[in-house]
């Protein structure tokens, strides 16, 4: 007869581990880079659960080879035998190719083992690996390394967060490509020839006439000429609207908008999106619409017998001829100002020429950025440091038209909300600063070696550097005095 005292430990351990995994979930929530999801899975299980080894696999583009991209514990390096695993090769290769997870609690006796002796050396006998799968599609693998056998308990809840992981992966897979479809599309404005290149030769009620043979298309207003990112949406549009069968359009011209409205009847009703309510096909340019400021939706009229299909984009405002290219290296940061720059009116340009680019302001949150422009914008993140050669500092809470105030007081060689002359009395160096902002918030010596990629002895290299500037006698008087100058920021 089972023992219920054991039946209860078992369940409340389940329980325990589930609230683990939950907090790890909720660690990469929001988050729209595939490599830092996997990163912080990894870092979870070996913090959490105290894995020896825990390590991700991404399947490439091709579909042939698996990518390791995160790696935790025991190793953090990317580059090693196992960086990239071709479909079906070895154990993780296996677990891709035929989508069946694996446990092993004798690791050093499996034949598969290509070193038994590290296995031995490092007294590794558990091993647990996951295909991450999606609606049966293979995205990756995950597999953990363990000193100890692993339970059932544990298997369990692993398995439920390699699902979690997996969604979490692959919407944040899809957004990547969606957002590189937005930047090719953007990558027409580069020049400044081109910049306001519209469809002059060509009216885009003549263009959605030719791409809609079958369709009424009703005019509305004074046709004007468009930027082509926002003629681009329509015609997009109006591809798919041809698709699904519209027999009638209206194209509407307002002091405010343009707008396309269509009727879709309703033997001809596309499957929907449950998130958003658009066809599947139309999700890719909803990413587009949406960082143009306007709106994209469809919506069943009361008999059910025909969908009302709508796309708003409002009217395009250029101040000046002022343009800003945007570099961030958070895709959340890149999506979020760029609609903030149409909103303001700003055209946006990616890679133009090498010597027009120094004369374009920068707005950026990476530093490895400030010296290929002239005028920075620096995206100001809580209470990090800004780094030295900036010349105006924004947030998420900036306005469009303070956005716009900001590029238009660069580009006259003026700074925006900084002091230039504090940067000047500053004697610490933009890394002695980041160094003292990561002390302020807990870190060790040894966590801020890992997170700014250096070693200890560099990190104390510095602090006496810092002590010796600001005549400190403790790290605490150094924070202090950084603090109470403004260089700091908590």
């Amino acid at each position: 007869m089972p023992d219920p005292l054991i039946e209860h430990l078992d369940a409340t351990r389940i329980l325990f581990d589930l609230q683990q995994s939950n907090e790890i979930a909720q660690g990469f929530s929001g988050c729209l880079e595939p490599e830092e999801i996997a990163r912080r899975v990894a870092n979870g299980l070996v913090e959490k659960f105290g894995c020896a080894l825990a390590r991700i696999w991404l399947l490439e583009p091709e579909q042939t080879t698996l990518k390791l991209v995160a790696s935790s514990g025991m190793y953090t390096h990317l580059n090693g035998t196992f960086g990239r695993v071709p479909m079906g090769a070895y154990k993780v290769g296996k677990i891709a190719q035929n989508r069946v997870s694996f446990l092993s609690n004798h690791l050093a006796a499996e034949t598969w083992v290509g070193n038994r002796e590290w296995a031995i050396a490092n007294n590794i006998r558990g091993f647990a690996g996951y295909p991450l799968v999606i609606q049966d599609k293979v995205i990756g693998v995950l597999a953990t390394f363990n000193h100890q056998a692993m339970e059932t308990e544990f298997l369990e809840v692993l398995q439920t967060l390699c699902t979690v992981t997996a969604i979490a992966l692959d919407t944040a897979i899809q957004y990547q490509h969606e957002k590189q479809i937005w930047q090719t599309s953007m990558q027409s404005m580069a020049q400044p020839a081109v910049q306001n290149l519209t469809f002059n030769y060509l009216s885009l009620s003549d263009q959605l006439v030719s791409l809609l043979s079958d369709t009424r298309l009703t005019l509305v207003g004074t046709e004007r000429p468009l930027p082509l990112p926002v003629a681009y949406v329509f015609l997009q549009a109006a591809e798919t609207l041809y698709q699904f069968t519209c027999h009638y359009c209206r194209l509407i011209y307002t002091a405010e908008s343009v707008a396309l409205e269509a009727m879709i009847p309703a033997t001809h009703f596309p499957d929907l999106d449950p998130q958003n309510g658009l066809p599947s096909s139309l999700n890719k340019l909803f990413f587009t619409v949406t960082c143009l400021g306007g709106v994209l939706q469809t919506q069943a009229t009361s008999n059910q017998r025909a969908m009302q299909f709508l796309l708003k984009v409002p009217n395009w405002r250029d101040f000046g001829g002022h343009q800003l290219r945007i570099q961030c290296r958070s895709s959340v940061l890149q999506l979020a100002f760029t609609h903030l720059a149409f909103s303001a009116g700003l055209p946006v340009c990616r890679e133009i020429a090498k010597e027009a680019n120094k004369n374009v302001p920068l707005l950026t949150d990476d530093a490895t950025q400030i010296q290929t422009a002239k005028w920075v914008l620096w995206v100001q993140q809580g209470s990090q440091i800004a780094p030295k050669g900036i010349r105006g500092k924004v947030d998420l809470s900036t306005s469009p038209e303070a956005l716009r105030q900001a590029v238009e007081a660069l580009s006259q060689g003026k700074s925006w909300g900084i002091d230039p002359d504090l940067e000047k009395q500053q004697p610490l160096s933009e890394r002695e600063l980041e160094i003292l902002a990561l002390l302020t918030q807990g870190h060790r010596d040894r966590d801020i070696a890992d997170h700014l990629i250096i070693s200890e002895s560099t990190v104390k290299f510095h602090m006496n550097n810092v002590l010796a500037k600001l005549q400190a006698r403790t790290r605490y008087q150094a924070i202090y005095e950084a603090i109470a100058k403004g260089w700091l920021v908590t």
